[in-house]
This record gives C-alpha cells, structure tokens and sequence, in this order.
C-alpha cells in the first residue's frame, strides 16, 4: 500500500507539535519504504515538517517571533530508541541533570547504548550513542541507572548531604526495586548511598 502525503502528514499531526519520529512511524500502515521517504523528502521541502538527521524528523513547534524551535532531548532520545529498537543509559553531566543535582544544561549528551555507534546534531545540541558493555547497561531506563551514572559523574568526594537528599525526593516506590538489582554491580561508595536511599525511603 502506497501511502499519499496527506495520510502520512495526518499521523504526524495526531501526535501534534514538537513530535520526533522516524520512518517507522508508517511501519504498521505500509510495507513501502521507498514511498513513504519520498512523501517525507516532499514534506520537508515544503517545510511542513524538519529532517533532523538521516532518517530522523519532527514536526516542530512554530514560535511567532523565533520560528521553528528546537526539539526536546528527551523526544529525541524516545524516537531514537523506537526506531532503532536499543535501550540508553543516561551518562556524565546529563544524568546529573536528570536527577537535579546539577543546573548544567549540556550541549553534548552522551548516552551508553547496546546498540550501534551513532552522533545525532540539531541546533546546537550533540547527541552521541555509545556502545557498551553489559554490565554499564543494567539499569538502563531505571531511576537507578541514573542514580549510578550520575554520582559517577560528580565523583565520591564531591557528593554531598544536599544531593543526597534531592535523590531521595526523586525516588518513588517503583524505583526501589531497580535500585536494589543496581546495587551489586555499584562501586562500593556509590553501593552505600544506595542501600541508604533504600531504607530511607522502606522506613
């Protein structure tokens, strides 16, 4: 089924402004991949929609006075993730951003990945996909993964009370369990922290 401009522009359009996607949007409506890039290239050119990168869109938001802006990271990083089918894993300065414990918005992202090698820029954001082991994968997607990443991150003697304090405002129920897994392939220090997060929040 060959699919029109028009019926592929109405599915983006469902999941409205500021939506990142890849060809695999069209995946369970059409076996032709070749029509449905040629109605994307077309649509691009009639700036209804904005190529990211290869194989890669959005359909942005439209500011009156800034124009198209810059989608969110996190859009970016789910549609990644749904076309390629891989998990990440939040790393460095970004997970510390996740988790609050630092104001620093970076640039460049860099996320551990089991799946291939790529580098996604747009505006004047960087996103790096790293492949990795296993073992720096376990947690992926999980508040403790980021918990893991992020303390790595500021390091054993830069971590305070007060940090430790915004993690534990973070954690909820669910998230107790993953960070029970987490533990025992966690430095030891960072183990500590985390067992304290666990009794604090099972008290």
């Amino acid at each position: 089924m060959e699919l029109t401009e028009k019926q592929i522009i109405a599915r983006i359009r469902a999941h409205g402004r500021g939506f990142v996607f890849s060809t695999k949007l069209f995946s369970s409506l059409t076996d032709d991949s070749a029509s449905v890039r040629t109605a994307l290239t077309r649509l691009v050119q009639k700036k209804s929609i904005r190529r990211l990168s290869h194989g890669l869109y959005d359909f942005p938001i439209v500011h009156p006075q800034l124009g198209a802006l810059v989608p969110s990271v996190e859009n970016v990083i789910n549609a990644i993730k749904s076309a390629d089918a891989i998990e990440v894993q939040a790393t460095g300065a970004y997970a510390a951003n996740l988790l609050g414990l630092s104001t620093q918005n970076p640039m460049r992202i860099e996320l551990y990945t089991n799946g291939p090698r790529r580098k996604i820029r747009f505006g004047n954001q960087e996103i790096i996909l790293k492949p990795t082991t296993p073992k720096n994968m376990i947690g992926a997607g999980t508040k403790a993964g980021l918990i893991l990443h992020a303390l790595r991150q500021i390091g054993q003697n830069n971590v305070t009370d007060e940090m430790i304090n915004q993690i534990k405002s973070k954690i909820i129920d669910a998230d107790i369990k993953h960070i029970k897994k987490q533990i025992p392939y966690a430095p030891a220090w960072i183990a500590k922290i985390m067992r304290t997060l666990i009794n604090e929040k099972e008290s």
